[in-house]
């Protein structure tokens, strides 16, 4: 291993990283491509890098607006978990968890996976009974998942408030032990740097404006680096997808609203674990820095802004400390919103569209960071057979018409 004095740490500081190498290249746009993806973030650079790696695709381009991992890939609360109810969502996760657990060997980056196990407490028999039918099915999908008492929580979790005359008493939770967390801005740049090994353009600050459809199909977009031609187009373009739809002449069936999130300040290591509450609406982690990682509920209205509502803080606050008391007394460091966009049944869509070579992956509300990892691999099959993999041919948008919806509502809890 390569040893570096003081003396050379000190040069190297200095000289402001001017000589370390770039993760990966900043091409200029070529004029054509085999494909181009549309979003820089998680999602989008999964699906490049699984078409160049699994699907031979040698000519792809992954066009950024702004900077690689700069939109709600790192606004998320790196949660990591399968344990969905109904099989066609806890399958697709279930794929993306198993890639999860192999990701940091096959990309050669350390996205800092750590299976610290996710809580899901109950409050009431009602959720008991929720949660024992979730944990059934799971179980009888091949995933792992068990109900535990409050003993077992308070043994597992010390500091977290057990009393019986609580506000909101815990009854008992379920456990999937392979759930945890992730580094969210490790997953951007090491699905970059491997795509971009692979041969991908990764082009940041370059906005897609318009998307050129004739006679039924997509032949390229506009951006503000001139026009790019391709010959299919991925839009994975997290809370923005109406947006990027329309332009096509496209009208998606989702909704995009803030979602917020919240870190303390840096305090010595006291929860080990993920725990969530869907009745108390919080969910809370803490960070390898020590930070307490608090997350909230989407803000009720519409909109683009990545800052939401002081309420939805406020109860996201009060939900954490009713569970944790000593919280109470550590402050807040920073607070910062995504974008995300949620379907009517709460499950994504990964889906041809009716304009031939356009396909969108979106919808996925306020679980996708998740999802990462099974997302790009199963669009990626999409975009390279013209047709979904067996995993996402349930998402796909014609779901919308035929009324074979997925209403994960439940299994998604909270926003997380």
């Amino acid at each position: 291993m390569k040893r570096y004095s003081a003396l050379s740490l000190l040069r190297n500081a200095l000289d402001y990283n001017r000589k370390w190498p770039t993760a990966w290249r900043s091409p200029e746009p070529k004029k054509s491509y085999e494909a181009i993806i549309v979003g820089g973030g998680g999602h989008g650079l999964a699906t490049a890098y699984y078409l160049a790696r699994d699907h031979g695709f040698k000519n792809v381009a992954v066009l950024e607006k702004n900077w690689i991992g700069g939109g709600n890939t790192g606004r998320n609360t790196s949660i990591v978990r399968s344990n969905y109810l109904w099989t066609e969502a806890s399958l697709l996760y279930e794929k993306s968890l198993r890639l999860w657990e192999g990701l940091s060997r096959d990309l050669n980056y350390n996205v800092m996976f750590s299976q610290r196990g996710v809580y899901n407490l109950g409050h009431s028999l009602q959720d008991m009974r929720d949660i024992e039918r979730r944990v059934n099915a799971n179980r009888l999908n091949g995933i792992d998942a068990e109900v535990i008492g409050p003993a077992e929580v308070k043994k597992a979790i010390p500091c977290i408030n057990t009393s019986p005359s609580a506000r909101y008493p815990i009854l008992g939770a379920s456990l999937q032990r392979r759930g945890g967390v992730a580094r969210h801005d490790a997953v951007a740049w090491g699905f970059a740097r491997a795509a971009d090994a692979l041969g991908v353009d990764i082009i940041e600050q370059c906005e897609v404006t318009g998307i050129d459809v004739r006679a039924g199909r997509a032949l390229g977009v506009a951006t503000t680096r001139g026009p790019i031609a391709a010959d299919r187009i991925g839009v994975v373009v997290a809370g923005n997808a109406g947006v990027l739809a329309k332009m096509a002449g496209l009208r998606l069936p989702i909704e995009s609203h803030p979602l917020q999130a919240f870190v303390s300040e840096p305090i010595r290591p006291v929860l080990d674990t993920v725990v969530m509450s869907g009745a108390v609406h919080g969910y809370i982690s803490q960070s390898d820095k020590g930070e307490l990682v608090v997350g909230a509920g989407i803000d009720a209205y519409n909109g683009y802004g990545q800052r939401g509502s002081f309420p939805v803080i406020e109860h996201a606050m009060q939900a954490i400390i009713e569970l944790f008391p000593a919280f109470s007394r550590v402050r807040m460091l920073r607070l910062w919103g995504g974008i995300v966009d949620i379907c009517p049944d709460a499950c994504p869509i990964l889906s041809k569209t009716p304009v031939e070579g356009l396909y969108f992956n979106c919808g996925w509300g306020t679980g996708g960071f998740k999802a990462t990892p099974g997302s790009g691999w199963a669009f990626a099959h999409t975009l390279a057979h013209d047709r979904p993999h067996e995993l996402n041919a349930p998402f796909s948008l014609d779901r919308f018409a035929s009324g074979a919806l997925i209403d994960e509502h439940g299994a998604a809890a909270v926003a997380h």
